[in-house]
């Protein structure tokens, strides 16, 4: 129902990039600079500076602005109040989630979801953590999952469950059959990590400092940039490394690998991220109760197992 020229020009003005505006309405770069000239000749002023590649608010663009996020939060408060009262839940949803969780939980998270409110439609985008905590920043998504702690004390953020990370190793090497590792028996050895950015790395990086490592002490040989990778290097015997326990449970049935548990533990939360927005979207709050529920059926693999077994049982 908003006039689809304000969202544009608000877009560009909150990201300050037609680029990255183009990304997240999910349209050509020409369209959304038609969109905003369209609505300058509509005041007949111009709302943006271009200039040496960077892009800013004239005074007009300001105040347009400004008018604009009170126009879209009234709206989205109507469309909250409209459905609570028909209980329809639809609407679009953009997510974004780091590589471990999109692949390994949220997937299974959204079929399940999508077989509920079959008139939600969410779109993902995946990068690292780093990655997903800047787009929910800019508002290019609704809502991230991350699996590293998030700094930035104006966003508001949520665990959804505890992730445990273990040492993985070829199944025939010399760690494989002890039933614990420190850091240091890892030290003399070829280490595999992720990529700079990447949630995984960044709390390695802590947990070998807070165990009187220097950080710059791992022996690295690779860096790569998904689990899929990291578990296929180990798997030629490249290397070892340190993988979420989610991650390798079909590895460890084929005894493709031998994980390892670490000591002291290694664990992380998997968060929700989001802007500390007063009003949104019905299906929005729909799929956070829907996610909370599902972490809590989900806690982890040997939780799942446990479950299964029981069953049986």
């Amino acid at each position: 129902m908003a006039d689809r020229r304000l969202q544009v020009f608000y877009t560009v003005a909150r990201l300050l990039s037609f680029t990255k505006a183009a990304d997240a309405l999910h349209m050509t770069q020409p369209a959304v600079t038609f969109q905003v000239r369209q609505i300058e000749e509509h005041f007949n002023t111009r709302l943006f500076d271009r200039t040496h590649n960077r892009v800013s608010l004239t005074e007009a663009g300001r105040k347009v602005y400004e008018y604009a996020e009170r126009i879209f939060e009234v709206y989205a408060e109507m469309e909250n109040a409209v459905r609570e009262l028909t209980g329809d839940v639809s609407g679009v949803l953009t997510l974004g989630a780091s590589t471990t969780i999109a692949e390994y939980m949220l997937l299974s998270l959204l079929g399940d979801f999508k077989k509920k409110y079959p008139e939600v439609n969410v779109r993902l985008k995946v990068s690292n953590s780093e990655g997903i905590v800047s787009m929910v920043e800019n508002n290019v998504i609704d809502l991230g999952v991350v699996e590293a702690p998030v700094t930035n004390k104006n966003l508001q953020v949520e665990v959804c469950r505890i992730d445990q990370l273990v040492a993985i190793v070829p199944p025939n090497h010399p760690l494989a059959n002890r039933k614990s590792v420190t850091i240091e028996d890892i030290l003399p050895y070829p280490f595999i990590c992720r990529e700079e950015g990447s949630g995984t790395r960044e709390v390695i990086i802590e947990y070998i400092v807070e165990q009187g490592v220097d950080r710059n002490g791992l022996d690295v040989c690779l860096e790569l940039g998904s689990p899929e990778a990291i578990k296929g290097a180990v798997e030629a015997n490249m290397g070892i490394s340190i993988i979420s326990s989610a991650t390798i449970e079909k590895e460890l049935a084929l005894k493709r690998l031998a994980s390892i548990p670490l000591n002291p533990p290694l664990e992380r939360p998997f968060s929700f991220v989001r802007q500390r927005q007063k009003f949104r979207l019905r299906a929005m709050e729909e799929l956070l109760d829907f996610a909370r529920n599902y972490c809590h059926i989900h806690q982890n693999p040997e939780d799942d197992k446990k479950t299964r077994e029981d069953a049986v049982s």
